[in-house]
C-alpha cells in the first residue's frame, strides 16, 4: 500500500510521540512497578479517548464481534508489549531496547505477508526494512551490539514485544473494513486493556506504588496516557487504515531519531557524525519503500 504525504506526516508525529515515552517511562519508573504504570497509563488513556468520543459525539458499535477484537487488540497492541517492554527495560539500556523494537518491521513483513494478500513480501520493502535497520544499529552505536547476551530473558521479553506489535499490525486492519472509526477503535482496544490491567492489579494486590509515586512520576503517566498512548493510538488506527500494517511498523525506525533529537532540542545534547550517518541510510530506507522520489528520477533517467 502506498502512503500519502499526509500518512508520512502522521508517522513522523507518532515516531515522536513514541520516542518521548522512552524518557517519560524512565522518570515514572522512579516512582511505579511496572504493573501499577502500565495500568495507570492504560486507564489514564482509555478515559481521555471517551471522553473524545463523547465530545465528537461518534457512535459507539454494539456487535459483540468488534469488542472481542477490541479484547484481542488490547492483548497484541497493549498488554502483552506495554508489559514486556517496561520490564525489558528494567533490565537493559534504553539503547538496546530501541534497536531491539527496531525489529518490528522485519516481524511485520513476514506476518503480514502470511495473514493480509495486500501486503505481500516485496525485494524492495526487505531492502529499506534493512537499510532501516542497520541504520538504527549505527545512529545508536554499534558498540550497544556488545550487550547482547546479558540480560537475555529482557531482551527476549522486547523481541516478543515487537513480534507482538506485529501481530496487532495484521490483525487490526479489520476494524477499517468494518467501519470502526480510528477514534473508536483507539478507545475500544484501549479500554479492554485496561479492563484486564486493572484485575491483574486487584488479583496482585501490586497497588502501593500508586500512593508511594511522587509527582514528577505522575506528570509523566500522564504525559504517557494522553500525549503517548491516547493520541498516538488515535494516529496509529488513521494510518493502519490508509497505510497498511508494514508502512505503519516503519514508526520503529523514526522513534530513535526522534529521541535522539529531542535529546539535542532540549538537553543539549550534539548529534554526532555516526548519528548523522545512521539518519542517513534510515531516511534511504523510508525514501525507498515510499518509492515516488525514485520512480520520479526514473522517468527523468
Amino acid at each position: 500500500m502506498n502512503m500519502s504525504g499526509k500518512d508520512w506526516l502522521e508517522l513522523i508525529l507518532l515516531g515522536g510521540l513514541w520516542g518521548a515515552s522512552y524518557f517519560f517511562i524512565e522518570i515514572a519508573l522512579e516512582g511505579f512497578a511496572v504493573l501499577p504504570l502500565v495500568t495507570a497509563r492504560v486507564v489514564l488513556a482509555a478515559l481521555a479517548l471517551w471522553l473524545f468520543v463523547a465530545v465528537a459525539r461518534v457512535p459507539v458499535p454494539r456487535e459483540r464481534r468488534v469488542w472481542v477484537a477490541f479484547t484481542i487488540m488490547g492483548f497484541l497492541n497493549n498488554i502483552i508489549p506495554f508489559l514486556l517492554l517496561v520490564w525489558g527495560q528494567v533490565e537493559i539500556t534504553a539503547s538496546l531496547a530501541a534497536i531491539l523494537t527496531a525489529t518490528t518491521p522485519m516481524f511485520t513483513i513476514v506476518v503480514a505477508g502470511l495473514l493480509l494478500h495486500d501486503e505481500p513480501v516485496t525485494r524492495t520493502k526487505v531492502l529499506a526494512i534493512v537499510l532501516g535497520f542497520v541504520g538504527v544499529v549505527i545512529m545508536i552505536g554499534p558498540d550497544v551490539l556488545g550487550e547482547l547476551g546479558r540480560a537475555a530473558w529482557a531482551q527476549l521479553a522486547i523481541l516478543g514485544a515487537s513480534l507482538s506489535y506485529a501481530f496487532a499490525g495484521a490483525y487490526g486492519r479489520r476494524f477499517h473494513a468494518w467501519g470502526v472509526t480510528p477514534l473508536v477503535a483507539s478507545a475500544g482496544q484501549i479500554s479492554m486493556s485496561a479492563v484486564v490491567l486493572i484485575a491483574a492489579l486487584v488479583l496482585t494486590g501490586d497497588t502501593a506504588g500508586f500512593s508511594a509515586a511522587g509527582t514528577s512520576a505522575w506528570a509523566s503517566v500522564v504525559v504517557l496516557a494522553v500525549a503517548c498512548t491516547s493520541f498516538a493510538y488515535l494516529l496509529f488506527f488513521r494510518l493502519l487504515a490508509s497505510a497498511g500494517a508494514t508502512n505503519v511498523m516503519l514508526v520503529t525506525f523514526i522513534i530513535p531519531v526522534s529521541a535522539i533529537l529531542l535529546g539535542v532540542s532540549f538537553l543539549g545534547e550534539r548529534l554526532r557524525p555516526v548519528e548523522l550517518i545512521g539518519m542517513a541510510l534510515i531516511a534511504l530506507g523510508l525514501v525507498i519503500i515510499d518509492g515516488r522520489l525514485l520512480r520520479r528520477f526514473a522517468r527523468r533517467a
